[in-house]
């Protein structure tokens, strides 16, 4: 009679047994299908974490663009050359045969570098920091931008 009770009570452990490894390969298939993921995920961060070239008049500077639908859409613009007319003494603009997606907000305060959309085609490169009323889309910004002057400026944008 004991042997009868062990042999259910033995293919009970094995059968528990068989299932809680299982359960293991489970959650083990799941921190790699996770890890799989979250690699996946910070390569396209990174993707979009996109620096182009800018030349201005012969000196070139890196653009940081932003993580937005307007800095994708100007990228895939890309290569571009303007003559950027002056304005107000703190900024150089373009009208774009291009409109771009918008979003725009008003940043209250521009920093020198800041590369902006005003309405949908009006590309503008801020050379002087200064507070602002405006709405504009940020596309991006250029580090260690020097002053561009008062006059127009050839504005090359690479890949």
């Amino acid at each position: 009679m004991k042997k009868i009770l062990l042999i259910p009570l033995i293919c009970l452990l094995i059968l528990t047994g068989c299932k809680s490894n299982s359960n293991n390969e489970d959650l083990d298939n799941n921190k790699t299908n996770n890890s799989a993921s979250v690699k996946n995920d910070t390569e396209k961060s990174e993707e979009k974490m996109t620096d182009i070239k800018v030349t201005i008049n012969k000196k070139t500077y890196t653009l940081r663009l932003e993580d937005n639908n307007t800095a994708q859409e100007f990228i895939d613009l890309l290569p571009q050359e303007f003559t950027m007319e002056e304005l107000n003494g703190n900024e150089k603009y373009v009208y774009m045969d291009n409109t771009l997606t918008t979003n725009p907000s008003n940043p209250k305060h521009i920093e020198k570098g800041d590369v902006m959309l005003y309405g949908n085609n009006c590309l503008v490169i801020f050379y002087k920091s200064f507070d602002t009323t405006y709405k504009y889309t940020k596309i991006g910004h250029i580090e260690n931008l020097d002053n561009l002057g008062t006059k127009s400026i050839q504005a090359s944008f690479k890949k």
